[in-house]
């Protein structure tokens, strides 16, 4: 048999000791997930763009996944205006014991740009919770639009720089970030019109009192299937199956185009640790059910379910990505 030294067997032993240590906080863990007495009333929901909106529509979809297996209801409650930050500042005041939560789009990470005087920290007055789905943006036309490509809108941008513009669901958006990204990689001058939300956008690209607007997929796709709009190009590197005849801007010329918009669920900074668990594995499980793949996958959404980590980094990270083209272009909040 092998002979072990004083300080093998002591290394042995310290051995033992951490894994039987980190069984012991595994187990404790699990158990407090597993009797974590959350939620015994309904749940606020906040959104930050009116009923309609790409948003709202998953924030509905997540919400009755969650009420479902929460046995509770999940109130949504729709605070639209200021690029998002009313309905975040809402929840960034809001008690962090679970019972309010907020759906944020990509544009969340970039609100420090249009709005320095934030009331709160977009960074450290919230606990991201998990990343929830994500879709390309598009540009859309009426159907009478006398534009049929990529090539004709920019055509007439160059024939008449300023003229044409595009409306977007607010300054920060992912949408007006994606008409702000093409002024920049296609060197044309287009003017962007913010509005409350992708819903009014839409409303009004359908009403000709703008000729262009960006959109996300989920918020425009009845419209394009019904034939009152037309899609240009998604904004994405790929092609969406959901529009699999839809090019991309890289296809249409543009080169190096590529954006698209996420939603993320955050709650307020101080969440205790076994609900901010909770919350996020019921999330992450509703994201990998049937039915929300298959409304996601209608809506040309992809269902994620990230931990809290990656969401955190992925804010961050845009924050970092999109800072220079923001200050490029100039814009300033609504």
């Amino acid at each position: 048999m092998p002979r072990h030294t004083a300080g093998t067997r002591a290394n042995l032993a310290a051995l033992a000791g951490l894994v039987l240590a980190t069984l012991s906080t595994l187990a404790t863990a699990a158990s407090a997930q597993d009797t974590v007495a959350y939620p015994t009333r309904p749940v606020r929901l906040l959104v930050p763009y009116p009923a309609g909106g790409a948003v709202d529509i998953v924030a509905r979809t997540l919400a009755d996944e969650l009420a479902r297996r929460w046995s509770q209801t999940v109130v949504i409650e729709n605070r639209p205006g200021a690029g998002g930050t009313i309905a975040s500042e809402a929840a960034a005041s809001a008690p962090p014991d679970g019972y309010t939560l907020i759906l944020v789009a990509s544009g969340h990470a970039l609100t420090p740009y249009f709005y320095p005087k934030l009331p709160y920290d977009p960074f450290k007055a919230f606990a991201p919770i998990s990343l929830i789905g994500s879709s390309p943006n598009m540009l859309l036309v009426r159907q009478d639009s006398p534009f049929k490509s990529v090539a004709d809108v920019l055509a007439g941008a160059r024939q008449k720089p300023g003229y044409l513009s595009y409306g977007h669901a607010g300054n920060g958006t992912s949408p007006h970030l994606a008409g702000e990204l093409l002024k920049v990689t296609a060197k044309i001058d287009i003017t962007a019109v913010p509005y409350k939300g992708g819903a009014p956008a839409l409303n009004d690209l359908l009403g000709g009192h703008i000729p262009l607007s960006f959109n996300n997929v989920p918020e425009s796709i009845a419209m394009i299937r019904s034939g009152s709009l037309r899609p240009l190009a998604v904004t994405t590197a790929k092609r969406t199956p959901i529009l699999p005849d839809v090019p991309t801007f890289e296809e249409a010329g543009i080169k190096g185009y590529d954006t698209g918009v996420w939603w993320a669920l955050l709650a307020p900074a101080g969440l205790p640790g076994d609900v901010k668990a909770k919350i996020y594995r019921d999330a992450a499980d509703a994201m990998k059910s049937a039915a929300v793949k298959e409304r996601f996958q209608t809506l040309g959404a992809v269902p994620v379910g990230s931990t809290p980590e990656e969401i955190a980094a992925l804010i961050r990270a845009d924050y970092e990505k999109w800072g220079p083209i923001i200050k490029a272009a100039g814009v300033v909040a609504e």
